[in-house]
């Protein structure tokens, strides 16, 4: 895991999404195509935000969405598919882009859907973040790190329900759904590499128990040390408790 800490949340992202656009073009020069994994949240407004101004060959690249809500519209403020058509899918043209349809009512087979496409689909990035609980896309501890199913029904714990409400997307925490749709902890590892983009103090605890932890289901992200491929980028405020730092 390469840990790279900048002065601000603007310079974290334009850092991140340098190295994942970076990425994406050797996938482009190697084979042609390239797939990647991208994920939501106030963690990656400032990455996004520069990765749709790099100079990328968009109409060759397909798209997956992290996680989503279940039973939440795509017209809700705080929808994920809104976020991500507003701030990445409508910005950029690419190839294809799969979301997550959390309300389609019957969830268990939307993760059957998605599993059959991304089990034939080497990923090349992932770019995702870390919750203040720990979490890697929305599987809260204790994390299933066995299954191999790609995408799953996963349940909300109330830390991971009270950092969405934190970050404003609700107004109470019982507006907060208490379900999602999530790709799995083992799918996110199979991607090639992995950009992992951690800004705020609030997520200072859940940055160190990733990095210096051993790898444990009660903190989801310690999986990342077993990945070859892994920056991690932090601000300074994020990277606060880390021993050295």
């Amino acid at each position: 895991m390469e840990i790279i800490i900048s002065d601000t949340k603007e310079e974290l992202g334009r850092k991140a999404a340098a190295r994942g656009a970076d990425l994406i073009r050797q996938a482009l020069k190697g084979k042609g195509e390239a797939h990647i994994i991208v994920a939501t949240g106030a963690s990656q407004f400032e990455m996004l935000e520069a990765l749709v101004k790099e100079e990328v060959d968009w109409s060759k690249v397909t798209g997956f969405h992290l996680d989503e809500y279940i039973d939440l519209p795509a017209t809700h403020p705080a929808s994920f598919r809104k976020y991500l058509k507003e701030r990445f899918v409508d910005k950029v043209p690419l190839k294809q882009f799969y979301y997550v349809n959390g309300d389609t009512g019957d969830p268990e087979a939307e993760c059957r859907r998605l599993g059959e496409i991304i089990r034939k689909t080497p990923i090349d990035v992932a770019f995702i973040g870390i919750g203040e609980n720990g979490h890697l896309a929305f599987n809260d501890p204790p994390a299933d790190f066995e299954t191999d199913e790609p995408y799953l029904v996963v349940e909300l714990d109330e830390a991971c329900r009270r950092q969405q409400m934190g970050e404003g997307w609700f107004s109470s925490l019982e507006d907060v759904p208490r379900r999602a749709i999530s790709l799995s902890i083992r799918q996110i590892l199979k991607s090639k590499a992995i950009i992992c983009s951690v800004p705020d103090e609030r997520k200072a605890k859940a940055v160190q128990g990733a990095v210096e932890s051993e790898v444990t289901p009660m903190i989801p992200a310690t999986a990342l040390q077993e990945h070859p491929a892994v920056w991690l980028f932090l601000d300074k405020a994020s990277a606060s408790l880390l021993s050295g730092h």
